[in-house]
């Protein structure tokens, strides 16, 4: 199994697969933590933000195994999902990505396992017939999937049309999404502007029942504004009940990456984020797994949130 940065990952061997897509993401986090300060490191952490923001409703670990195994994959599914529902069929000879699926069965009231894992443990419930229980996520399994760049048959209309979601349109989705993401946002004309070169800010204020307020210059640049805009919903999603000056500084990290990925998923040209991902060097694997789930999750959550307004 390959592991460098340069090389894509595959899971081939059936009994050790599980094991080897745990071992080979704690490994990358691992790499992300020993070179925080280097520039190969902020190029992987690019990388996977790209991977994200195609992706923005899978775990962070699942957009890691993609971005591993095809890192320029734009939209997956399962064989039979690709024959079934778009008349597309893989090609011969593709490899496949391979990411985590639920497992979904009934499952004990008491221990919360399936029926036969019930029997094996020492859960004494019996209140209810397993037949009768209700289902519920029992654990995962490992799942292939196809890059629709590995299949071939009728077109996908979806990736035909003209990218959507400019600026123009954006702002305003972005304004009147702020209530339901329990932000007060302010757009604020340049010659009122208090706050030195800064774009925006994310801050308290008495009288808004402790709501955080984001006020952000503004700007002929639609674009721009609303790119400023989701960087300080994360912060406030993220950060508003930090008081930590040094883990507010890491987090601003977490605050533009999210901002990253929800811009290019609305195709704005984010390219000019810059990740200094040095303010995470005093970090361990398990910190940057949350940091990098607390990221996932805040992008899903706006991304979400914008797209039902």
């Amino acid at each position: 199994m390959a592991t460098t940065s340069n090389s894509a990952v595959s899971f081939e061997e059936t009994d050790t697969r599980s094991d080897e897509m745990n071992s080979t993401i704690e490994q990358w986090i691992d790499d992300l933590v020993t070179g925080v300060d280097d520039a190969q490191a902020s190029d992987e952490f690019q990388e996977w933000l790209d991977v994200q923001s195609r992706f923005h409703d899978y775990s962070h670990r699942n957009t890691l195994l993609i971005k591993l195994q095809c890192p320029e994959a734009t939209k997956v599914a399962g064989y039979n999902t690709w024959r079934n529902e778009f008349d597309r069929h893989v090609q011969e000879g593709e490899s496949a990505i391979w990411i985590w699926a639920p497992i979904i069965a009934k499952q004990c009231p008491e221990c919360e396992n399936s029926p036969s894992y019930h029997e094996q443990s020492d859960c004494d419930y019996d209140e209810t017939p397993s037949e009768e229980w209700s289902k519920g996520l029992v654990g995962f399994k490992p799942t292939a999937v196809f890059d629709v760049s590995q299949t071939e048959g009728e077109p996908l209309p979806e990736l035909e049309t003209e990218a959507t979601g400019n600026g123009e349109g954006l702002v305003p989705a972005l304004r009147d999404t702020a209530d339901d993401l329990g932000v007060i946002v302010e757009i604020v004309d340049a010659a009122e502007w208090e706050h030195g070169d800064a774009k925006g800010i994310c801050k308290h204020r008495s009288g808004d029942n402790d709501r955080p307020v984001v006020e952000a210059k503004a700007r002929s640049n639609q674009a721009d504004l609303a790119v400023t805009l989701i960087h300080e919903y994360a912060h406030a999603l993220l950060h508003f009940d930090v008081g930590d000056e040094p883990e507010r500084a890491k987090r601003e990290v977490e605050a533009e990456a999210v901002a990253y990925i929800v811009g290019r998923y609305f195709d704005l040209d984010t390219s000019g984020s810059a990740f200094y991902l040095a303010a995470w060097q005093d970090g361990d694997a398990a910190g940057i797994q949350e940091r990098l789930g607390r990221i996932s999750s805040t992008a899903q959550e706006i991304i979400g949130t914008v797209g039902e307004s």
